[in-house]
């Protein structure tokens, strides 16, 4: 039976969202489960950070490639591709016995989310006309990196503590194979017609060894020290693979991951600059509040969950609210007001300490940065796709993914490192541990304020005025799917 054409999209919109939250979800779900990861399977703390960025890394290294194969091989095929690997993925999560194997497993999972997520996004811009219809649309994605980030840390504090660890990762079987068999019917097998299949696999070796190699070098500062070999040499190695990344992007690649077209646009570089700016602030904040609550005021997993129960209601409320929001002022002036917010809140959160409480020091800064991430979530990913080409709508929902992802994975580290480095200076002028650990918090907080005040600085700068109209949906989106 053909559904009718309202219910059809409906339906699209609803399984797209699923899929997206799911792999938004995988980013924040671990957070409160990896004290318990690192007594099970003996991870350092600064190893620690791997089980989230060996995810974050795969995941933002090769968005481009995903984005690409979503434009040339049909959206529908990658999209359901890539749940299957993800869902396969989890599973090998759950039953790791290892940090090799949990590490391993992570990364694979984030190469199936580079596959899902930018065929998710590429299939509501090519999907829905540009404007009242597909701000909808957009508006409902892009709160899934908000809904995503905060219900993940209550989800993953009700699992670890009901469950144990391994079931945040097998909550992602059942709804992986819901969005399989629903997409089966309801999404559309649109591809870009190109007059090539050429995919850029060195480009997105490089940039995804580039990028680890940065972040490798980044966190074992905290160990070394920033002038030790053992730091400075994986940050060159990055920096030449990160160059040659870039002569390959200019001058070899017959179907680059950025093509100069999409270079070219500026509201498409200063809006990845922004969202760049806004993650590596809040991807930490998630960190550091689930740390700061657990380990310094002694709430247990589930606890630790249910407190930012408040921010994910609040992401929820503004960002149905939004697109309103974004009618009336523009998408840039609204993004720059959300990230002006945002630093408010990361400001506010600066100030916990060994005596604080949830009330007085995480609830109101929270709520404060939920306003915040909620307008510039949902604004940063139209003004994103503004202006762009269908044929291009793969590359550039993948493009603002990776500048989501690469955001919040060099923030955790250099964050990361920020405060652990002030919280080892302490420890040595003999402050009390848990002083010493909520002062490291602090300055992280303050950092991350910083680069979302310089966010707004820049999108009321750069993305104040209203972007002239996109090009209309490519037809071939508007059938359904066989």
């Amino acid at each position: 039976m053909t559904l009718p054409a309202p219910v059809r999209r409906n339906l699209l919109l609803l399984v797209v969202c699923l899929a997206q939250l799911m792999v938004v979800l995988d980013v924040s779900i671990v957070n409160v489960a990896l004290p318990s990861i690192r007594h099970d399977l003996g991870y350092s703390t600064t190893g620690l950070q791997w089980v989230v960025n060996a995810y974050t890394l795969t995941f933002a290294g090769f968005l481009m490639l995903g984005g690409r194969a979503a434009d040339l091989l049909g959206r529908r095929r990658v999209f359901l591709a890539g749940t299957g690997l993800f869902t396969l993925a989890s599973i090998l999560c759950a039953v790791a016995d290892s940090q090799a194997t949990l590490d391993g497993a992570r990364a694979l999972q984030g190469f199936g989310a580079a596959i899902i997520s930018p065929a998710t996004l590429a299939i509501l811009a090519t999907s829905f006309t540009e404007g009242r219809a597909r701000n909808r649309a957009l508006a409902a994605w892009g709160a899934m990196g908000g809904v995503g980030g905060a219900a993940g840390v209550l989800l993953g504090g009700l699992l670890t503590q009901e469950l144990s660890w391994p079931a945040i990762f097998l909550i992602n079987v059942p709804i992986g194979l819901v969005v399989i068999a629903a997409g089966l019917r309801v999404v559309p097998e649109g591809r870009a017609q190109l007059e090539h299949r050429h995919f850029d696999v060195a480009g997105a070796i490089l940039i995804t060894l580039g990028l680890t190699a940065l972040v490798y070098g980044i966190v074992r500062t905290d160990s070394l020290g920033w002038g030790a070999t053992g730091v400075l040499v994986p940050i060159a190695i990055s920096v030449v693979l990160l160059a040659a990344f870039a002569l390959v992007e200019a001058r070899v690649a017959k179907a680059p991951l950025m093509p100069a077209r999409l270079v070219k646009l500026g509201r498409l570089r200063a809006a990845n600059l922004v969202i760049f700016l806004l993650f590596a602030a809040v991807f930490a904040m998630w960190f550091f509040v689930s740390l700061y609550l657990q380990q310094v005021l002694g709430l247990d997993a589930l606890e630790a969950g249910l407190a930012f129960l408040p921010m994910t209601l609040v992401i929820i409320a503004v960002t149905t609210q939004t697109p309103k929001l974004i009618a009336r002022f523009g998408s840039g002036r609204v993004l720059a007001v959300g990230l002006l917010l945002a630093g408010v809140g990361m400001a506010l959160f600066s100030d916990v300490h060994a005596g604080g409480s949830y009330v007085a020091n995480v609830l109101p800064a929270g709520l404060v940065t939920a306003v915040g991430l909620g307008l510039g979530l949902v604004s940063g990913t139209i003004v994103a796709v503004q202006g762009v080409e269908p044929r291009d709508s793969g590359l550039a929902s993948a493009l603002l993914n990776s500048s989501r992802l690469v955001g919040g994975a060099l923030g955790l580290a250099v964050l990361s490192a920020i405060a652990a480095s002030h919280t080892s200076d302490k420890l040595a002028a003999g402050t009390p541990h848990l002083a010493a650990l909520s002062d490291g918090f602090s300055v992280a907080f303050l950092t991350g304020a910083g680069a979302c005040l310089v966010g707004a600085l820049l999108a009321a700068l750069l993305l104040g005025r209203r972007a002239a109209p996109a090009p209309a949906p490519a037809t071939e989106v508007e059938s359904p799917a066989a």
